[in-house]
């Protein structure tokens, strides 16, 4: 008999779950996922691995990868899993985004979004078309969740408001977003001629470790938007002149932000898939036998 394939055994594990009752709740508790987005090569990759305890050097990715950990919260205790997903590409390969936020992951999902701070004129039309496309998706699966379990998307907007108000009863929000989102800023070191901090990257790590797996609360000192929007507080006002903010006609504080921004930093204007590599082509996935079909196919097709 030969052994099951690796589909095989994942279509089985999810018989097993459906036939113990879950009522279509689709992801067990202890189960948790987190997606990772954000600028290429911006080191979304070196950070999951240090939450992992794994010690390889990270690999470029080309895509959309996933990997997972496993987490025992005590003894004779099943351990928790948690799925890391990352988006590879920078903002290049949008649709990827769609695979792993269903309507089933979707109440144990958290986004984590790494920003390079050192490309600034990267950061605002990456951070914003990543958190766009990721919003209206997620918005799609929770419209999706209300027809096929109004129960379970009935719960989400309640924890949502109730946090909101929580958190923030006399303040305005920015942006709400509808399920955890933290941003991280990455490679600020390099505008500090010093080696990495080791204290920022354990911060990080309980960030992501509570957002994973629940056993960590330490406080990370970043920008975060944990759950669902960011203080006007937080942000004050933008580093111009009062005379000239009426200048901008802004609608909306968000708005007035990005026109300041993108005055000190204005986005640069190239194709962004033309950064993205052939993965055909890329030594890391080489096959000799099926490189050479591809070149003789090209050889042969205009």
């Amino acid at each position: 008999m030969p052994s099951e394939t690796l589909w095989e055994i994942a279509k089985a594990e999810v018989e097993k779950r459906g036939s113990n009752g879950s009522e279509g709740d689709g992801v067990e508790i202890g189960e948790k996922s987190v997606f990772f987005i954000g600028s290429k090569n911006g080191g979304k990759t070196t950070i999951i691995l240090r939450c992992l305890d794994r010690d390889e050097p990270p690999k470029p990715t080309l895509a959309l990868e996933y990997t997972y950990g496993r987490r025992a919260k005590g003894h004779n205790v099943p351990k928790d899993i948690a799925h890391f997903w990352e988006l590879g590409g920078g903002t290049s390969l949008l649709d990827l985004i769609s695979i792993p936020i269903t309507s089933d992951t979707l109440r144990t999902f958290s986004i984590v979004l790494v920003l390079d701070l050192s490309k600034p004129n990267d950061l605002w039309p990456t951070m914003e078309n990543l958190l766009q496309a990721t919003k209206l998706h997620v918005d799609k699966m929770m419209m999706k969740l209300g027809k096929t379990n109004s129960k379970a998307a009935s719960e989400m907007r309640q924890k949502m408001w109730s946090n909101m108000q929580k958190d923030h009863p006399d303040r305005e929000l920015i942006d709400p977003f509808p399920i955890p989102l933290v941003i991280i800023g990455s490679k600020y070191d390099i505008f500090q001629f010093t080696s990495k901090s080791e204290a920022l990257l354990l911060k990080i790590r309980g960030v992501i470790n509570q957002l994973a797996f629940g056993i960590d609360k330490r406080v990370c000192n970043v920008l975060s938007m944990q759950p669902f929007g960011v203080k006007l507080s937080i942000l004050g006002s933008p580093p111009v002149p009062d005379n000239d903010i009426g200048k901008l006609h802004a609608h909306s504080p968000m708005e007035l932000w990005k026109k300041v921004y993108g005055k000190l930093f204005p986005p640069k204007s190239t194709n962004t898939l033309k950064d993205v590599k052939d993965p055909a082509k890329d030594p890391q996935y080489a096959e000799s036998e099926v490189d050479e079909m591809r070149i003789q196919k090209d050889q042969v097709l205009p």
